[in-house]
């Protein structure tokens, strides 16, 4: 999908300023439309939509407050720039009181402009990023969804709705906090199991949490008089199982004589209760999940080869969130949306500054820790806004890693920055959007860098 133009609306009744402003906007890509008056720069904002307005303060008829204040009742997305040659701390008060972004004063620099103009934008291109993301989190009302826009995990959900109704067992990979038993439940959501009986089929226990006689009691249930205090029949989880599902979340925990115990199941589809004689038939899909690699468990003896291969039928590799770095403003603000109605709070965005911050972040607790911190600055948020304070001060004092130096040789923050986007560029095969989701910016950033430091 391409991006919309960046759009800009300039305004002043100098024309030699006009011009020279006009000229330097429209050298850095954007579409300009110029306005030699007041009046007409009102006219322009009422007929068309405009990302950014610069305007002269000082003008005959309509001057530059008249024109801030109509563009943020107007167009209240719009950012806007005051300039002028009468330059006074109370001219620009009354600006940022209004509204302005920023107040720049006659004569500038091209360079202050320029850079002024990109802050604007990144936050004009943010709400729309931010806009979109909301209108994506409308599509995941009610249901099971998981909540993605990455190309990876949009493939692999595929394959998930593939295999739900074929009742193969599944094993499912990942690290902690990915997302393992939300999928398994998506597997089991496709299947005609969940048709036959509902969610209520859906069971999962998980099997590094309990010793291994309880993990067996848990599973297999017990037979009266089994040991003591067992004064009645207990079906275990397989058997409420029965007709739907079972996840065995870190499975690999499992004892080598419960793996035994398990086999058995799958191979027999029955089970003995503990004390039990006679053998209880079931018809259960099984899901298993593991945060560690499976294949070196079994190679170095940990875990049986042949329970492996009857678990991995079909194997599910969720990536680490830091992997699928496009879904992080989506679930964030899926998660914000969630957790505002859930302690009914009114807060309904997140700052620009915040959001980037959540964006470049590692998770090496994954969506569940990006959950935590969401939750964390809900909770702590007074107004519609969580902001930058709202977050941890750990993640707040995070610095930004850069390409490492050359030899001795230190340079400075912009040629660090062009050195580390042609790296990225080098490595995707340049590849825009590849590059974008490694830095962390979105492809409209990286763009004007590209343009910025000749690296086209």
């Amino acid at each position: 999908m391409n991006t919309p133009p960046i759009r800009i609306l300039a305004v002043d009744d100098e024309a030699p300023a006009l011009k020279n402003l006009s000229h330097l906007l429209r050298k850095e890509g954007y579409e300009v439309t110029a306005c030699p008056s007041g009046a007409a720069g009102l006219n322009a904002l009422q007929q068309h939509e405009f990302d950014l307005l610069l305007t002269d303060l000082r003008m005959q008829g309509v001057d530059g407050m008249a024109l801030l204040r109509q563009a943020k009742t107007l167009q209240p997305d719009c950012e806007v720039i005051v300039i002028t040659g009468h330059a006074t701390l109370d001219s620009a008060v009354e600006a940022m009181k209004e509204g302005a972004f920023h107040y720049i004063a006659k004569p500038y620099r091209l360079d202050e402009v320029r850079q002024v103009v990109k802050s604007a934008l990144d936050v004009v291109l943010l709400k729309r990023e931010n806009r979109a993301l909301k209108r994506r989190i409308e599509g995941y009302e009610g249901g099971l969804n998981i909540v993605t826009q990455d190309a990876a995990m949009l493939r692999l959900l595929d394959t998930a709705r593939q295999i739900g109704p074929t009742d193969c067992n599944v094993l499912i990979s990942g690290e902690s906090g990915t997302g393992k038993e939300l999928l398994a439940r998506y597997v089991h959501a496709h299947s005609s199991r969940a048709e036959q009986r509902g969610f209520a089929s859906f069971v999962a226990v998980n099997c590094g949490a309990l010793q291994e006689e309880l993990l067996a009691n848990e599973l297999f249930g017990h037979e009266k008089g089994a040991f003591t205090g067992a004064d009645r029949v207990k079906r275990g989880l397989i058997e409420i199982a029965e007709g739907g599902t079972l996840l065995l979340d870190e499975v690999t925990e499992m004892s080598p004589a419960m793996q035994v115990k398990l086999l058995r199941v799958l191979q027999e589809r029955e089970l003995l209760r503990v004390g039990g004689t006679e053998p209880v038939t079931v018809d259960v899909r099984f899901i298993a999940a593991t945060n560690r690699d499976l294949q070196e468990s079994v190679a170095n003896g940990r875990f049986r080869a042949d329970l492996f291969f009857r678990l991995n039928v079909v194997n599910l590799a969720l990536p680490p969130l830091r992997e699928r770095r496009d879904d992080i403003p989506l679930l964030a603000f899926y998660f914000l949306k969630k957790f505002a109605l859930a302690m009914a709070k009114p807060v309904v965005d997140i700052a620009p500054e915040a959001l980037r911050l959540l964006s470049r972040y590692d998770y090496p607790g994954n969506v569940r820790e990006l959950a935590n911190l969401v939750e964390r600055g809900v909770a702590l948020a007074r107004g519609e806004l969580l902001e930058l304070a709202h977050l941890p001060e750990s993640l707040r004092n995070l610095s930004v890693r850069v390409a490492a130096p050359v030899g001795n040789v230190l340079h400075s923050l912009e040629k660090a920055e062009a050195s580390h986007i042609a790296q990225v560029l080098q490595y995707t095969g340049g590849n825009r959007n590849q590059a974008a989701d490694i830095l962390g910016i979105d492809r409209v950033s990286l763009w004007r860098r590209i343009k910025r430091y000749g690296l086209e």
